[in-house]
């Protein structure tokens, strides 16, 4: 188990790799690929793509912070009950802070860093997009 891939409807793919430091957010969640999810532009917490409708994964709190990197893909954990983003993932392709504790569970493939800027710019522009997530 590696990392999956996000894929565009126009044929784009960029490459994750999961973090050591989440391996139970990683493997729930590879267990949930594939799907496919309408991305959106967040308004609040940065350059971040997101969805609020994730698979809903049962796993702990884990590698957990509101801060993430620039390249960074993030999974709300459905416990604690009081978690403001239950039910949210979020692409972070430059700064960003969250509302609450998401699980930080992979990071981009530095080659495919500014594949991941420039579908961030695009829904920026455009709006929502759907995408599709595999395993690598």
């Amino acid at each position: 188990m590696t990392g999956f891939k996000l894929k565009t409807k126009d044929g784009t793919e960029i490459r994750f790799e999961y973090y050591k430091e989440a391996p139970e957010t990683s493997k729930v969640f590879d267990r949930a690929l594939p799907f496919t999810q309408t991305i959106m532009h967040a308004r609040v917490s940065g350059q971040e793509l997101w969805s609020d409708k994730a698979p809903k994964l049962d796993v702990i709190q884990e590698n957990a912070s509101v801060f993430a990197e620039p390249g960074e893909f993030v999974i709300a954990p459905n416990k604690p009950d009081r978690n403001k983003v239950k039910n949210c993932l979020g692409i972070f392709y430059g700064e960003g802070k969250l509302i609450d504790c998401c699980n930080i569970f992979a990071s981009v493939f530095d080659e495919d860093f500014y594949l991941l800027k420039e579908l961030g710019e695009k829904i920026w522009r455009e709006g929502f997009q759907e995408i599709t997530f595999e395993r690598l």
